[in-house]
């Protein structure tokens, strides 16, 4: 605790960055919490190293909190209409594209289960598939194999 308070910019900082790194890193940049308190801790390391704020910890508390609550002012807007522009695709994965033969015959109405990979899928179809035909998976939902005849 004593090298801390000796070195009071310099561990606001850090734990700034330290913070800045989580947000990132492990959280993806969806909370903005610990990024605009990195942020403050960085700026309030930096305003302390060049003498505009005093070296005590109080100062530094305050000045903290002071400069989070005003980049959460500013950025806030800016970031969530960043963080909104999420480009939207379907997701591929390799469970698309597995061809099988059918045991029961599909419909709108009749969705019969399937074994794959130690997993009892749900068959589901926009065409009525009779027992016995080729089929291939063209789309995956949850517990759910989106399926249509597989031309030859």
């Amino acid at each position: 605790m004593n090298w801390i308070s000796n070195n009071l910019s310099e561990s606001l900082i850090m734990a700034g960055l330290a913070l800045l790194v989580i947000e990132v890193v492990v959280l993806g940049f969806s909370t903005f919490v610990l990024f605009f308190v990195g942020l403050a801790a960085v700026a309030a390391g930096g305003l302390m190293t060049v003498g505009v704020i005093p070296d005590s910890m109080l100062s530094a508390l305050l000045s903290v909190g002071v400069l989070t609550a005003l980049s959460a002012v500013i950025l806030w807007r800016p970031l969530k209409s960043m963080q909104g522009n999420v480009e939207s695709r379907k997701v591929t994965n390799d469970l698309v594209g597995h061809i099988f033969i059918l045991n029961d015959a599909v419909s709108r109405t009749k969705n019969p289960v399937y074994r794959y990979s130690g997993i009892d899928w749900n068959l589901s179809s926009e065409q009525e598939l009779s027992a016995g035909t080729l089929v291939k998976v063209t789309g995956v939902a949850v517990g759910k194999f989106i399926i249509q005849a597989k031309e030859t």
